[in-house]
C-alpha cells in the first residue's frame, strides 16, 4: 500500500487516477482547488484526506505543500493539475509543480502531466522568470524537461513525464478522439508498479504505458539546467542537490 498525492483530482483525470488508486487499495491524498470543487463528489470520503488550494497563486501551492506535509513522506506524488490556456499557464502547469517538488519531502516517485503538444513548444524559459506569458505547448515542454531534470538529477528519484493523450474531459473537450479510459492508467500504474517492470526505471516520457521520444530540449543537460535555475530564481526556492543539501 502506498500514500500518493494526485493534484487537481476534483475532475477528469485527476480523478480517475485518484479513484483507480483507491480501488486498489493505496491511501490517496486528493487536491482541489477549493471545496465546492468537491461537492456532489462521492469518492472523497475514500481518500486519506483532502488539500485545497488554488495552485495558480503562489501562496496557496506553499498552502497545499504544508497541508500535504502533514501525512508525511509520500511514495508518489502525482502532477496532475493544469490549465489550458488564460494568465494562469504557467502558475499551474510549471510553477506549482516545482513549488511542490521543493517544499516536500522526496516522495519515492513524482508524475508529471506532459501533452503531445510539448513537442511544438519553443524552449524558452522567459515566461518562467516573467511567472507569466507562454503557450500551453511551451508550458507542457518545461514541465516535461523538469520531470527529466529531476530524473538526472536524484537518480533514487522514479520521475517520469506522461502523456495522456487528447481525452475527452471538461480540459480535452468532448470531441476528443483518445481512450478516456487510457487517458489516466499510465499514471496510475507509474506510481505504483514495481521498479522492475519499468523501463527506463526513471526519466521516461510515456504515452499509454509505452515510452516515446520527447522534445529533444527536455533531454538537454543545458536546457535543463537553465530551467532549474529560472524555477529557482522565480520561486526563491531551491531544489536539494542529490544528496539532500539545499
Amino acid at each position: 500500500m502506498s500514500l500518493i498525492l494526485v493534484t487537481g483530482a476534483s475532475t477528469g483525470l485527476g480523478l480517475a487516477t485518484a479513484s483507480e488508486l483507491v480501488d486498489r487499495g493505496h491511501d490517496v491524498v486528493l487536491h482541489a482547488r477549493s471545496s465546492a470543487r468537491l461537492e456532489g463528489l462521492d469518492v472523497s470520503d475514500r481518500m486519506r484526506g483532502i488539500v485545497l488550494g488554488d495552485l495558480a497563486h503562489p501562496k496557496e501551492t506553499a498552502s497545499v505543500a504544508e497541508q500535504a506535509n502533514a501525512f508525511g513522506r509520500f511514495d508518489a506524488v502525482v502532477h496532475n493539475a493544469g490549465t489550458m490556456d488564460g494568465p494562469d499557464v504557467i502558475a499551474v502547469n510549471v510553477l506549482a509543480p516545482y513549488l511542490l517538488t521543493a517544499s516536500m519531502p522526496q516522495p519515492g516517485r513524482a508524475i508529471f502531466l506532459s501533452s503531445s503538444m510539448h513537442l511544438s513548444g519553443r524552449p524558452n524559459v522567459g515566461p518562467v522568470l516573467a511567472g507569466h506569458g507562454g503557450s500551453y505547448s511551451e508550458s507542457k515542454l518545461l514541465v516535461t524537461a523538469l520531470a527529466l531534470a529531476l530524473s538526472a538529477r536524484h537518480p533514487q528519484l522514479l520521475s517520469h513525464a506522461v502523456d495522456p493523450g487528447w481525452v475527452p474531459t471538461r480540459m480535452g473537450s468532448p470531441s476528443a478522439t483518445d481512450d478516456l479510459a487510457e487517458g489516466h492508467r499510465t499514471q496510475a500504474w507509474l506510481a505504483t508498479a514495481a521498479e522492475s517492470e519499468i523501463d527506463p526505471r526513471t526519466g521516461g516520457y510515456w504515452h499509454h504505458r509505452a515510452v516515446r521520444r520527447p522534445h529533444p530540449a527536455a533531454l538537454d543537460p543545458v536546457f535543463q539546467r537553465q530551467l532549474l535555475d529560472a524555477l529557482d530564481t522565480r520561486t526563491g526556492l531551491a531544489l536539494p542537490d542529490a544528496d539532500g543539501a539545499a
